[in-house]
Order: structure tokens, then sequence, then C-alpha cells
């Protein structure tokens, strides 16, 4: 994946992000781009949604090895599964909940990813916030890491907020407009502003 256009784009348009980019090197946003169908995909998001990485990484490994015949459990498979068994893999109760609710959706029609693909952002979003436990800022990482869509900006992101406060030395985290405005500057690539946000995160302090 050439992020050359986006990245030269970014630098012009921010100096203060082109400094950090210079900092992080390439764009490796592909490197983490995630696989599998739409329930996989959200599914995947609802149990990491509020708590570690490391605890959702290992709870999402837990759920999977309920299901040993295949890669993932089809939608069946997860409206069929006790709730105590889902909850014996450590997901908790509103959790349990969301996925079957997520499940049954699939099952009455929820649309493909690559009937996903053919559509806007916003639309996408409005098809499947209705799906409890899925909001706004859990259909944009499945924008930014399964549709690969590079115009993203997930105001309510912790990361991307403590990121912005990081670079640009603000005195306490920036809200929502705050954000938005910043993000005007990053247009048509703010996915790619949003990465290297995140790894400025992993930056040491001197």
């Amino acid at each position: 994946m050439d992020y050359s256009i986006a990245i030269t784009t970014l630098k012009h348009s921010d100096p203060i992000l082109a400094r950090l980019i210079e900092i992080i090197g390439d764009c490796k946003l592909y490197q983490v781009q995630q696989t599998g169908d739409l329930l996989f995909s959200l599914s995947r998001s609802i149990l990491y949604q509020q708590i570690s990485g490391k605890a959702a990484g290992s709870i999402h490994s837990k759920f999977l090895q309920l299901y040993p015949h295949s890669p993932f459990p089809t939608a069946k498979d997860i409206l069929n599964t006790p709730d105590d068994v889902l909850r014996g893999a450590g997901i908790s109760r509103p959790k349990v909940l969301y996925l079957k609710d997520l499940a049954q959706k699939v099952l009455d029609g929820l649309p493909t990813l690559d009937q996903l693909q053919a559509m806007e952002d916003e639309s996408i979003i409005e098809a499947l916030i209705p799906i409890k436990g899925v909001g706004r800022w859990t259909v944009q990482m499945l924008l930014m890491f399964r549709l690969h869509r590079l115009d993203v900006l997930p105001v309510d992101d912790l990361g991307i907020r403590a990121g912005i406060r990081r670079v640009y030395s603000l005195a306490e985290l920036p809200n929502k407009k705050t954000v938005e405005d910043l993000g005007q500057m990053w247009k048509p690539y703010r996915s790619i502003a949003c990465w290297y946000l995140w790894q400025g995160l992993e930056i040491k302090n001197n």
C-alpha cells in the first residue's frame, strides 16, 4: 500500500503533524488491517470495547476456542451458545447481549462487507449502529481497519485525543470540536493522521 500522496498532503497542510511523521517514518496502517466477515469484525470490536487490548485479546481467544470446529462461529453458533458458556469465557453480561443481538441481526439480513464497500461512510454508520453495543466509534474502527477507508476521524477515541494533546502541547485533552477543527487540515487522509497520532503515544519522552 502506497501512502506517499497522503503523507505529502498531510505534511504540507499541518507542520506540527509533519514533525511527528518524520519521527515515526513510513505509515504501516495496512499492516494492521483485519480479516474476516462482518460478524467476525464487529464481534471482535464489541469484545475489545472499554478494556485493555491485552485483556480483550485473551477474551477474544477464549471466545473463538468455544467453537473448535471452525475458524469462527456463525451467527447461529453464537445464538445457540448458552449465556453462561459465553460468560465463562470472560465476556461481560452486557457484551453477551450485544453478541447475540449482532448474531440475530446478521441472520435478519445485515449488509455483507462487499455491500458495505459500495456505500458511503455515513451510510455504513447508519446501517450498523442499530446493533446493540455498536456505536459510532465501533463502526469507525471497522471503516478504518477492515474497509480501509482513508478519511475517518473518530473524535471520541481517547487515544486520538491523548495523541493530539501530546503532539500539539495542549494543557488538557481536546474536546470533540477541537478534534474536528484540527481534522479539517488532514482531509482527505484523516485515517492516516490518526494512525500517526496513535503511534505518537508510543514514543518515550526524552
